[in-house]
């Protein structure tokens, strides 16, 4: 068994239990902020919303390369993978997380004894539904849970490599 293997899944698997808590701590301050008309900067709450981008990969050209295919092209072009760097280091992949505020537009509700109405008796609510944050949230626990899973599964099968 090749340890760096096990210890690389393990590093992808912590990769998404980062970012799927990341996403539903995102989700769980949406909830949160629903109602809220007004904060520091005079403004409804922004709905937050958490993008996930692969990390660095080997290119799928790279690894027909490294299998000993061989490879043409009508057009050097067309099978560039970017200058990668060789060996284990290279093959790591995984997720990243960024955070962004969803930039849609408020809700208006006509409330003209709400504190914070215009002068038209407008009040501007947070760009939040809340059901779709729980139908978000419900799909990012069971992403957590795979990820918990892949885990366990990489362990379990060090375990059973130690008791060989």
């Amino acid at each position: 068994m090749n340890i760096s293997k096990l210890f690389e899944s393990l590093s992808i698997s912590a990769q998404g239990l980062s970012a799927e808590r990341r996403k539903m701590n995102a989700i769980a301050s949406n909830i949160a902020n629903a109602e809220t008309t007004k904060t520091e900067n005079g403004q409804p709450y922004r709905r937050k919303i958490v993008t996930f981008q692969a990390s660095a990969q080997k290119s799928f050209t790279h690894v027909l390369r490294s299998m000993g295919a061989a490879l043409s092209t009508t057009d050097p072009g067309h099978m560039s993978g970017g200058e990668e760097t060789s060996g284990e280091d290279a093959v790591q992949g995984g997720v990243q997380a960024r955070e962004a505020e969803d930039q849609s537009a408020f809700k208006e509700v006509y409330d003209p004894s709400h504190p914070d109405a215009d002068e038209n008796g407008y009040v501007k609510l947070p760009n939040v539904n809340v059901v779709s944050e729980m139908v978000d949230m419900i799909s990012a626990s069971r992403a957590y849970e795979a990820n918990v899973t892949a885990v366990n599964a990489a362990k379990a099968t060090a375990k059973d490599a130690l008791d060989i």
